[in-house]
């Protein structure tokens, strides 16, 4: 297998080192990420992660390794501020545009894959939802309360860190120290129902006018936000699994709370891994939306914002963002952006050659060369099995891509290279390109694009001919056709269409 010839070593967050991958099982990968809450249209930042995980899993699965990768949607629990106080962002979401939680949660769940499919991202093995799992939530709730790491108050129940913290250690990822911790920011009030401020909930009682509840031994509630990816990560890969992941912004308090719940209620450490993505800053400013420089990846494409010159394509944008660590803080500006637009079109339309050229058979092989073919291919593995640098590993690419339109144009022969290595070369350049990196041509990713408006349009022509509306669809027809496209209407109403 190749990552027995290509060991991979990561940057674990939680021994700060970088270590090198010994998976529990051997050959298997068991990978969770926190996925979105799904109250809002996905941002890049968000997708920033997500990408970068996408390329971890791809990597792992094109060494040879069984991936089992495990990303929930959060649909419950999820309170404003990140707090134990206050509204759900869903059900806030839900009140403010007069619909039922389920209808938010269903829109932003379809947007936040519609983003990941234009990204190239590929869906995780298993996506579970918060909701699904609110009984599993509830047995480990009272795990916690037998085991003495949780008490009930007034129908809500909270993890006594101070009592953890005798036992072990509340921070070993994060490095806060818990003295710290008590003596910063507000002071308990008389109302609070905390032991202490550092306390945080696993489940809290529906106040009247909470929409989202559930039944529960102490009362009508819901679950904290921590205790859902402690027991949707641990339902669907073990009670220890190999790497967590997320953005940086989760290390403190969700990952240091799910690694307290976990080892509360099981008596183990849940990871052995840590991975953490770090953030996007725009102009060299944090994004955020109240500095107004916060982008939707739509606005992205389209240009539509004021601090974009114009838009920019999923690949170019994927691209931008390999091309910086994913450990790394990555800086938007329209120049960083134009800069990697033209860096991927030099290697997509290398990636186009290579896929036309075809070795003559014959060689009088050039062992300098042959060597030099030879090396990239493995510094593309040194470079994304070390701590999966997908930087260094697009430098050499755009080596090899030097050397893949030096055979177009004949510069190089391809007869200065033995058949079997440039079949090596070239197998290799499109794996990382594509299987890697997911990075598409550019004319595969516009003819994907142009399906997807004929598709629309499709379904328009099928409602005005339903509406018996035929004039416009007799205009979608004829319009299409005038661009070189051909609809075929079937027998049972479908419709298909050729382009000339």
């Amino acid at each position: 297998m190749l990552y027995e010839k290509h060991p991979v070593h990561l940057t674990n967050s939680l021994s700060g080192k970088k270590e090198r991958l010994e998976t529990i099982v051997p050959g298997h990968v068991g990978l969770y990420v926190c996925g979105p809450t799904v109250y809002s249209d996905v941002h890049l930042g968000n997708a920033r992660t997500f990408m970068m995980f996408d390329l971890i899993t791809r990597y792992l699965r094109h060494l040879g390794y069984k991936v089992r990768y495990v990303r929930n949607i959060t649909d419950v629990g999820h309170l404003v501020n990140d707090a134990d106080e206050g509204e759900d962002k869903i059900a806030k979401k839900a009140r403010a545009e007069q619909l039922e939680p389920m209808e938010i949660v269903k829109r932003y769940t379809e947007g936040f894959h519609h983003v990941m499919r234009q990204f190239n991202i590929l869906p995780p093995s298993i996506e579970p939802s918060a909701t699904g799992h609110i009984v599993e939530q509830i047995e480990i709730v009272k795990r916690l309360l037998e085991n003495g790491f949780a008490y009930e108050v007034n129908g809500s129940v909270y993890f006594d860190v101070t009592k953890y913290n005798t036992e072990h250690n509340y921070g070993i990822l994060s490095g806060r120290v818990l003295e710290d911790l008590m003596e910063s920011g507000r002071k308990l009030d008389s109302q609070d129902e905390k032991r202490n401020k550092v306390d945080f909930a696993l489940w809290k009682k529906a106040s009247p006018y909470h929409i989202m509840r559930w039944p529960s031994p102490w009362g009508e509630g819901f679950p904290g936000w921590h205790i859902e990816c402690t027991v949707m990560s641990t339902k669907y890969l073990g009670d220890t699994f190999d790497i967590h992941g997320g953005g940086m912004d989760l290390k403190f308090p969700h990952h240091e709370c799910e690694i307290a719940q976990a080892v509360g209620a099981n008596g183990k450490s849940p990871v052995n891994y840590w991975i953490h993505a770090n953030m996007l800053t725009v102009n060299g400013q944090k994004m955020s939306k109240s500095l107004g420089n916060s982008f939707l990846p739509q606005q992205l494409f389209d240009g539509n914002h004021p601090l974009l010159d114009r838009g920019y394509g999923a690949m170019p944008v994927r691209f931008f963002m390999l091309q910086s660590h994913y450990s790394s803080t990555l800086d938007f500006s329209n120049e960083a952006l134009g800069a990697a637009e033209k860096g991927f079109k030099k290697l997509s339309n290398a990636l186009g050659i290579v896929k036309k050229l075809q070795h003559p058979g014959k060689a009088n092989a050039d062992n300098a060369l042959t060597e030099t073919l030879l090396k990239l291919i493995d510094d593309l593995y040194t470079n994304m099995s070390d701590d999966f640098n997908s930087a260094r590993t697009l430098a050499v690419l755009f080596e090899m891509a030097s050397r893949i339109n030096d055979f177009k144009s004949g510069n190089v022969s391809l007869q200065t290279v033995d058949a079997d290595t440039f079949e090596q070369f070239k197998a290799a350049y499109i794996g990382f390109m594509e299987d890697v990196l997911g990075l598409r041509e550019e004319e595969e990713h516009n003819q994907e694009l142009l399906n997807n408006v004929i598709g629309v349009l499709i379904d328009l022509r099928k409602k005005a001919r339903q509406d018996r509306n035929f004039p416009l669809s007799d205009k979608i027809r004829d319009d299409l056709k005038r661009m070189g496209v051909q609809l075929m209407d079937g027998k049972e109403g479908e419709m298909s269409y050729t382009i000339d």
